[in-house]
């Protein structure tokens, strides 16, 4: 794979260019679906069209991500774009309705795999097991997590690493701490 450099990939275009593709959506198919022109859609990925709040609203229902998630491009000085993601400028992603809280570490989505902090509140459980087609690899940095993968259920705490590769998975933490994790995820899921 050709890899671009950051000047080259950072921007909002980009992302929902990877995000889209993440989605195994076409052009066409993600146009139809927004109501807009193939044309229109080629060039926001292509930076060369700026889509309006609506357009944004409508992208992010579309792929099935947190508005918050297309903003935060222009947090970080133009030299640090691209290769330096401050702890204050990371973009949250997901609802947070489980207990869980998302923020972006990779400062972008064009990379083979995206690196996400996560904080799982105490008293918090994922509601319905999920399975994607994707590698993940945790690392508890603090508290404890109780997980299923498969039918294999463990206990991880601050040190412990883990990894499933395509199966069904569920966490939760019934401890009175919450639990921090660093994960890597391949291919970008968010």
């Amino acid at each position: 794979m050709m890899h671009q450099t950051p000047q080259d990939t950072a921007t909002l275009g980009a992302d929902l260019r990877a995000l889209r593709k993440s989605r195994g959506l076409t052009l066409t198919e993600m146009a139809q679906r927004l109501g807009r022109s193939v044309g229109w859609l080629s060039q926001v990925e292509r930076d060369k069209s700026e889509p309006s709040i609506s357009d944004l609203r409508g992208i992010a229902h579309c792929l099935g991500v947190p508005m918050s998630l297309l903003f935060g491009h222009a947090n970080a000085p133009a030299d640090e774009q691209g290769y330096v993601v401050r702890a204050g400028a990371r973009r949250p992603m997901g609802s947070g309705e489980e207990g869980l809280i998302e923020e972006l570490l990779s400062p972008d989505l064009t990379d083979d795999f995206e690196m996400v902090h996560s904080t799982f509140r105490p008293r918090s459980a994922m509601q319905v097991p999920a399975q994607r087609p994707t590698q993940e690899v945790g690392y508890i940095i603090s508290g404890r997590l109780d997980l299923t993968i498969g039918d294999r259920a463990f206990t991880v705490g601050a040190g412990d690493s883990f990894r499933f590769r395509g199966e069904r998975y569920r966490w939760a933490n019934p401890y009175d701490e919450p639990c921090v994790a660093i994960w890597v995820i391949a291919p970008p899921v968010y």
